[in-house]
């Protein structure tokens, strides 16, 4: 079987082609659909990692149940064969892949919570010691813990850039001092629980972004969550502040990119068989590890 790289559900209403996830209008809701696309460096590659789509959607789908007494979210089913008769035309393309959502009125803001020292966090603490304005103790190092984990909002790239970090005193500019300081707290309520189930299966979550709306019902958890595309799960067992670690995400895409010495501009090359084959591994063994269950693709 193929990656599926784009969906196609005939007449259904298409509002719009993310970077992984296709999105459609569906009788007052939201059909999310996770294709096989990979992107890195705010690029969508010419390879596709096939089934990661469903990965993506079944760790999801793990995360929404493990925590529904924490923080509500915005899934409806992702049973495909409870959508609406007008898809089950396509519920061989869907399945697996897909979940019926409430539609949502979603925050302008990427919410991150830092556990570690890695990424963007990493170049800013070297900089300024700081990460989006928080002063951090001295002597960190590249994948050091934190003294406690940290909010550090970014902005929601409209046009397929890089988001940019920013304080949370902007963040309370562009929510409100109310919806700032709740997704703050949900942020790192949703971090912390999530961090305690990793670590009980010999992962570090280093750090990871959610995405919410607000509904008539108030505040939801919305889009993916806690996948290796929205964070960074290390191995445990191997982790050492100093250096770039072991992980279960697309580090290996994003290191074979910078072997090829790609200059990060469109168009995006495409992947060796043998990188895509080992990114799909990481892929499924993130979701083993996860959810102590095998996934067939």
């Amino acid at each position: 079987m193929a990656a599926l790289l784009t969906t196609q559900l005939g007449e259904i209403p298409l509002l719009g082609r993310g970077k992984v996830r296709d999105l459609y209008a569906i009788d007052g809701a939201l059909l999310l659909v996770a294709t096989d696309r990979i992107s890195a460096f705010d690029h969508v590659l010419g390879t596709g990692i096939e089934g990661k789509g469903k990965i993506l959607t079944q760790i999801s789908l793990f995360w929404f149940d493990l925590l529904r007494d924490l923080v509500p979210n915005h899934l409806i089913t992702a049973d495909v064969g409870q959508f609406p008769a007008v898809l089950q035309p396509y519920a061989e393309q869907l399945e697996g892949r897909s979940m019926l959502v409430k539609r949502a009125a979603m925050f302008p803001v990427e919410c991150v919570a830092r556990g570690y020292l890695a990424g963007s966090g990493w170049k800013e603490y070297q900089a300024s010691g700081t990460v989006c304005g928080i002063a951090l103790p001295e002597g960190l190092q590249d994948g050091s813990r934190l003294p406690e984990p940290v909010f550090t909002p970014a902005t929601k790239s409209q046009d397929g850039e890089h988001d940019e970090n920013i304080s949370f005193a902007a963040t309370e500019a562009v929510l409100g001092h109310e919806d700032a300081a709740e997704l703050r707290r949900l942020t790192l309520e949703i971090y912390r629980e999530a961090a305690r189930h990793a670590e009980s299966r010999g992962l570090i979550l280093a750090d990871t972004k959610f995405e919410f709306g607000r509904t008539a019902d108030g505040i939801i958890l919305a889009d993916e969550v806690l996948t290796p595309d929205s964070s960074r799960f290390w191995e445990g067992a191997t982790w050492k502040p100093g250096g770039a670690q072991p992980s279960f995400d697309k580090q290996f895409v994003r290191d074979y990119l910078e072997a090829i010495h790609w200059n990060k501009q469109a168009p995006a090359p495409s992947l060796p068989e043998e990188v895509a084959e080992r990114t799909q591994q990481k892929y499924l063994e993130a979701f083993r590890r996860l959810t102590g269950r095998d996934l067939s693709l």
